[in-house]
């Protein structure tokens, strides 16, 4: 979304005298809109269970939340903070309060009033937050750039679906003999998922998280960089921290694998020992 200059009380009793002789329609309570602009400020009060009243430095403005999505910036004291977490509009009522709000979206007129809305060309950009104005930017951006975590939400979907199509493939050919590699390399590979904590390959997934640490990072730089703020930065800075990172991530990945093949060809080992399996 493209915003346009941040909405004070003179813009506002401009936009409200123009919309006063302009929006025709407005009796019919149809909602028009008349720009786009960004606003920030603390919470003041939800009326009509939907609607945000914010208040800013000498301006208080309506929100309409119904169908928007919220966004709460964690607060962090020291290193990078985590990744904005989605909230629902009618749970905002929950949060503390004076908590700060930034909005970024069209401004409507709706029941006589000037209100942000959303729509569905603009929708509204609402992020509820703690941090100084002044980092505020700053910290989105490093928010943005979420951990490259080995479990997120399609984890257990993805062990779940591998796990059991494996155990099919393995329980069609256990009467079969002359599968029986097969069968072995199967139940092998439905434990692949804990393999990079386990030893030795453990050792090599220990130093995949520091690198792909470090990747983060250059791409948390790499944004600083393209939206000017990192002072004193010379130019292509944003393009060099891009290569660092793509870089880094590949060899990330590249030590990812390898650890899991390392502890693969551990259990091959073991069970060769054994007797069995047998090459």
């Amino acid at each position: 979304m493209r915003l346009s200059s941040l909405l004070d009380y003179r813009q506002y009793r401009s936009l409200n005298g123009e919309s006063a002789l302009n929006n025709t329609d407005k009796a019919v309570g149809t909602a028009k809109a008349v720009c786009i602009y960004r606003f920030s400020g603390n919470i003041e009060s939800i009326t009509d269970g939907h609607t945000l009243w914010v208040r800013g430095d000498d301006l208080t403005l309506p929100i309409s939340l119904e169908k928007t999505k919220c966004y709460l910036l964690p607060k962090h004291e020291e290193g990078e903070p985590d990744a904005p977490s989605q909230i629902k509009w009618n749970r905002v009522s929950t949060l503390s309060e004076g908590i700060k709000v930034f909005v970024g979206g069209e401004v409507c007129m709706q029941k006589k009033r000037l209100s942000f809305c959303s729509t569905k060309e603009n929708p509204l950009t609402v992020i509820f937050y703690s941090c100084p104005d002044s980092r505020l930017t700053e910290d989105i951006i490093r928010a943005a750039r979420t951990k490259g975590e080995y479990w997120n939400s399609f984890t257990p979907i993805s062990i779940v679906t591998g796990a059991l199509s494996l155990f099919f493939i393995a329980a069609t050919y256990l009467d079969r003999p002359a599968f029986h590699l097969a069968v072995i390399c199967s139940l092998v590979a439905v434990f692949i998922p804990v393999y990079p904590v386990l030893p030795p390959g453990f050792l090599i997934t220990f130093i995949y998280q520091r690198i792909a640490g470090n990747a983060r990072k250059m791409r948390i730089n790499c944004d600083l960089a393209y939206f000017n703020l990192l002072p004193g930065a010379p130019e292509n800075t944003a393009k060099r921290y891009a290569i660092r990172a793509y870089s880094l991530e590949a060899l990330a990945w590249v030590l990812m694998l390898l650890g899991i093949c390392i502890n693969i060809v551990f259990i091959f080992m073991i069970l060769f020992l054994f007797n069995v399996v047998s090459f």
